[in-house]
């Protein structure tokens, strides 16, 4: 593997760019896949501006506003790997509600939040519209390999160790569903965009894989 380190800022304008100039007057779906402690969210975010300055309309999605209902959530517990990794996210939900309707032929018409998980309720958000050449993104972990329809996909990698101690002593019940994420379906493979982020301070991009 060969790696290009990269400044924070400069990452987030060769995301840009790279966005921006993929299917022009076109809808794009983006995934920003990591674990809390890549903190995708963020990414996700920094992206916005950037991509408006650019000509893009941009709207952020993040998965923590898709999840399922707690009583099937956590049907055999709150800290279940298992069900973290195959049973938290609402993946129907997110496609029929952004993916779908933002993809091609879609009616462009996409809810941001579908779930209020502290409430644990419909979170009731109105409809809104997307500009014909809206780049979406959506952030968070586990995203990839579960057959969502995305454009471009961006896997935020982080080593075993690094992981591990990162990840908060309240999160850390989540490791071995990454662990599986890592074995089963091995985003870095395949992702189109991979960032390695052991030290958030100095990410790197890779640019050859094994």
């Amino acid at each position: 593997m060969r790696v290009r380190p990269v400044s924070t800022d400069l990452l987030i304008e060769e995301l840009a760019d790279r966005f921006a100039g993929q299917r022009p007057g076109q809808r794009l779906r983006v995934a920003i896949d990591g674990p809390a402690a890549a903190d995708p969210a963020a990414l996700a975010g920094a992206l916005i501006a950037p991509l408006r300055a650019r000509g893009r309309p941009a709207v952020h999605v993040s998965t923590a506003d898709f999840l399922r209902p707690a009583s099937l959530r956590l049907e055999f517990g709150r800290t279940n790997p298992d069900s973290f990794y195959a049973g938290w996210t609402d993946e129907p939900g997110l496609r029929r509600e952004v993916l779908d309707p933002a993809g091609p032929g879609g009616s462009g018409r996409i809810v941001t939040r579908l779930w209020d998980a502290a409430a644990d309720r419909a979170a009731r958000e109105p409809y809104r519209e997307l500009p014909a050449d809206a780049v979406v993104i959506v952030s968070g972990p586990l995203l990839l390999g579960a057959g969502l329809p995305f454009d471009v996909t961006v896997h935020l990698a982080l080593s075993a160790a690094a992981l591990a101690r990162r990840t908060g002593p309240d999160e850390s019940w989540t490791l071995p569903a990454f662990e599986r994420y890592g074995t089963e379906v091995d985003p870095a493979a395949f992702a189109d965009v991979v960032v390695r982020l052991d030290d958030p301070r100095r990410p790197a991009m890779v640019v050859e894989r094994e």
